[in-house]
């Protein structure tokens, strides 16, 4: 097995153990990015110097322990020091943020080694990295296909070896979605769990900070790394983090699973729908009860969404116009013909329209009939939540409607179609590979109450290991 395959457990053992050295793994996974990146396109900056500068470091210690030595990355909306943040947008090109993101921090504390900066839909608005300012990213299973947005750049990284995890954010559902269509974990834990200081705000309420990894193991041990409060940011939450590794392992026997029907009907492509209740049949066989419930706004949430993610992305992406922030057209003949130049130059079309919208929805006119309304059925999605877990301790769902499409084959309109309702409501949600579909992964969702991230890793962890789907790697012809 080359080191680059290994699991984050795995070489973190072999690592602290002295069998290998950090230099060793850097070195299989640089080959790595050598060999596929130019077929998977998964990165917008490449920092193997920085990289392996710090692996040798990391070498000289004493001891090695967590993650120190293991090469991750990082989703390009993420503030890294001294190395360019573009948030795959032509606007930011050339920025270089002078601290780190606090999730990014604490990664850094740890030991963890950055490879680079991973693509994305532009300021994260899209559902296929397609929308990326640069260059879209490609499938791992098949590169004719898309990677998923708009944390596309993260989960193909994953997949195709050239990372061993990667940092991401989620805001309708980009990494979950990503995760599902490359085939690998993807957490997005509760809202205010893991810090948002430094990550670049298109929608405050529903951006979070997360994780994409190869399994379920690898996924709490990050979590235990960049969970926990800052005062940095003010919704960060106090709750004591626990070591998410504990939940591993244990039994399902009693565990009480909803299936909302409202996931399972006509949207979803029938072989997809297939999968999941055969995924559904898995749990019942470990000891879960299953049983099928309503979440009945949840039918209004992509709507929801569209309206309340464009308002704020249309506040939160003022600033980027070229006074403060970002490319500046110096031809201009003065400041306002200026910032309409570098606004309209700088921003692509998928993040002008969705500030247009964010605009008229928030206007004096339409406020009350757009914003307030959408707010207050937010609520109401959040209510149906609520209720379920008073009698469920998770709902399983499919994470997407249908496996990854060909590049331009569909309108993204539908993609988050099954992850808004989570965002909306700010609770725990991850994907985890549940099947495959003609060669092509499927995502299987779960959902939990607030801060129950040890919930959904207990339950995914015990489907894992009853299943083969997370061993499985696509075989990239190159």
């Amino acid at each position: 097995m080359n080191l680059y395959q290994l699991t984050v457990y795995k070489a973190a053992e072999m690592l602290a153990r002295r069998e290998i050295t950090a230099q060793e793994v850097l070195e299989s996974i640089s080959r790595r990015i050598d060999l596929v990146e130019n077929k998977i396109k998964a990165f917008i900056t490449l920092t193997l110097d920085q990289a392996e500068k710090k692996a040798g470091d990391l070498d000289g210690r004493n001891e090695i322990t967590g993650l120190a030595g293991i090469p991750c990355g990082v989703q390009d909306n993420l503030c890294t020091r001294g190395v360019t943040t573009t948030c795959a947008s032509k606007m930011l090109e050339g920025f270089i943020p002078p601290y780190d993101a606090t999730a990014v921090g604490r990664l850094k504390a740890a030991g963890a080694v950055m490879v680079g900066k991973l693509n994305m839909d532009e300021f994260g608005i899209g559902g296929s990295t397609e929308k990326s300012g640069f260059h879209s990213t490609n499938n791992p299973w098949d590169p004719t296909r898309v990677a998923g947005g708009s944390s596309g750049g993260a989960a193909a990284a994953v997949a195709a070896g050239e990372v061993y995890y990667a940092l991401a954010s989620d805001t309708g559902g980009s990494l979950r979605q990503s995760a599902a269509y490359c085939g690998v974990v993807g957490m997005r834990p509760t809202y205010g769990r893991v810090s948002r200081y430094g990550l670049v705000a298109v929608a405050s309420s529903m951006d979070q900070v997360g994780l994409v990894a190869r399994n379920v193991t690898d996924c709490a041990l990050v979590l235990n790394v960049i969970c926990g409060y800052d005062d940095l940011d003010s919704n960060s939450l106090e709750a004591e983090v626990p070591d998410y590794r504990n939940y591993l392992g244990h039994s399902l026997k009693g565990m009480r699973i909803g299936f909302p029907r409202e996931y399972l009907q006509n949207d979803v492509d029938g072989p997809v729908r297939e999968a999941v209740k055969k995924a559904l049949l898995k749990y019942e066989e470990l000891g879960a009860v299953v049983e099928e419930t309503s979440l009945p706004h949840s039918k209004y949430a992509l709507p929801v969404f569209r309206l309340l993610a464009s308002a704020e992305a249309s506040s939160n992406l003022a600033r980027f116009d070229g006074v403060r922030y970002g490319h500046r057209d110096e031809e201009a003949g003065d400041i306002a013909e200026m910032m309409s130049s570098s606004r309209g130059r700088g921003l692509g079309p998928e993040v002008k329209r969705n500030i247009l919208l964010g605009t008229y929805v928030l206007s004096k006119e339409h406020y009350d009939a757009y914003y307030l309304r959408a707010m207050k059925v937010r609520r109401l999605i959040k209510e149906d939540f609520d209720r379920a877990f008073e009698k469920y301790d998770l709902l399983v769902a499919p994470t997407t409607v249908a496996v990854a499409f060909s590049h331009g084959e569909r309108n993204e309109d539908l993609s988050g179609m099954l992850t808004v309702p989570a965002s909306l409501a700010g609770i725990p949600a991850m994907s985890i590979p549940g099947g495959m579909v003609d060669g092509l992964p499927v995502g299987l969702q779960l959902m939990g109450p607030a801060l129950a991230e040890g919930t959904l890793l207990r339950a995914a962890y015990a489907f894992e290991q009853a299943t083969d789907y997370h061993l499985r790697t696509p075989v990239l012809e190159v």
